[in-house]
Parts: structure tokens; C-alpha cells; sequence
């Protein structure tokens, strides 16, 4: 029956263009400019993720999350991305499509970061905004969830412009900057209209 088979890539992720943005699979020579963003974005990034590991922009941990993604992706567990700007193809941010759940379910779980430079540009918003239908139309999944903390209005105001509606408040969700944090929970159907 289709609405349980999975979807297999034997070979590397296909790139999402949206407007403005170009999405494609994080890579080994993306390091460089992957932890020169991370580091610079740090005091940024800190309150909206957990607790960076201290070896997290090393590049033998970064080789190491290289290989967990093709891990993950290749059991249909995650998918991420690293997005770029199109003009001049800047890493600007990341998203993660994680916890595939197939069966009955048909849905996975967005998260997605932005370097600090780059951020209330557009990129963020273009990107989900791209990656949306994809997820839908070539992952074939039936709902994807989003969580953020209540704090973090420019998350709230970018699912909400993408199509994502507020259907919850989970108390000490996820564990974010060392502490057991409340989140907003969102998501976003196929049958949705887009925004």
C-alpha cells in the first residue's frame, strides 16, 4: 500500500531552490564556512539550542555529523540541509527535517537555525517556504510538526507566514541552553492551503 512505503534516495539528496535560496545536503568541504558561521552566530544561536558540545566545531565532530545525516537519511530518519543564498551561494543557515515517523503517521519534526548576520533577511522563511512542498511531495509525508520556544517571536511569525498553524503548548519539551524549556507546538498538513 503507497501509504506506508518509505521513500529511498540511493544517492544524494536532490537541492530545494526557493526564492532567493538554494537548499542542498551539508557536505565535508562545507566545514570552513559552516563553523565560521557557527562561531560567529554563537551568542545568537545559544538561547534557541541545546547546549553545543565542546568539541561541536571541530572538524572530526563536523565529519562525524556528516556521517550521521547520511546514516539517518539513507533510514529515512532525517533530512537535513544546509541553505544557501543564491546571488553568491553564502551558507546562511540550516534546516532539519527529523524524526520520520511512517506508518499511519506520515510526519516529521522542522527545526532550523539562521547565522546571526543573516537573520530578518527572508532566508529562513524562503527556505521552509521551499522546503514545505517537497517535504510533502517528494518525502510523501501527510503532516510536518514544528516546536519553538514561546520567547522566540521571529520563529512564531515565520511558521505562521509559512502555512504552520499553533495547535499546543508542551511544558518542558526540550531540553535548550541547558534548561528544560516550554515550547509552542505548531504543524502544517498537505491538505493546508498555502499561505
Amino acid at each position: 500500500m503507497a501509504f506506508f512505503r518509505t521513500v529511498s534516495f540511493t544517492e544524494q539528496l536532490p537541492a530545494v531552490v526557493g526564492e532567493g535560496v538554494m537548499l542542498r545536503p551539508p557536505q565535508m568541504s562545507d566545514y570552513p564556512e559552516w563553523t565560521a558561521l557557527r562561531e560567529a552566530s554563537r551568542a545568537f544561536l545559544t538561547p534557541w539550542e541545546p547546549t553545543w558540545p565542546p568539541d561541536d566545531l571541530t572538524r572530526s565532530s563536523f565529519r562525524r555529523r556528516i556521517k550521521r545525516y547520511a546514516e539517518d537519511q539513507r533510514c529515512d530518519l532525517a533530512y537535513p540541509y544546509f541553505v544557501f543564498r543564491r546571488a553568491d551561494n553564502a551558507l546562511v543557515g540550516g534546516l532539519t527535517l527529523a524524526n520520520v515517523r511512517r506508518g499511519c503517521a506520515q510526519t516529521g519534526n522542522l527545526g532550523y537555525w539562521i547565522g546571526a548576520i543573516h537573520a530578518r533577511q527572508g532566508y529562513m522563511t524562503a527556505a521552509v517556504g521551499c522546503f514545505v512542498p517537497f517535504a510533502f511531495q517528494t518525502l510523501r509525508l501527510h503532516r510536518i510538526e514544528a516546536a519553538c520556544i514561546p520567547a522566540n517571536t521571529a520563529s512564531i511569525r515565520l511558521l505562521e507566514k509559512t502555512g504552520f498553524r499553533r495547535e499546543g503548548f508542551a511544558r518542558e519539551y526540550l531540553c535548550i541552553n541547558g534548561a528544560w524549556q516550554d515550547h509552542l507546538l505548531f504543524a502544517r498538513l498537505k491538505s493546508d492551503p498555502n499561505p
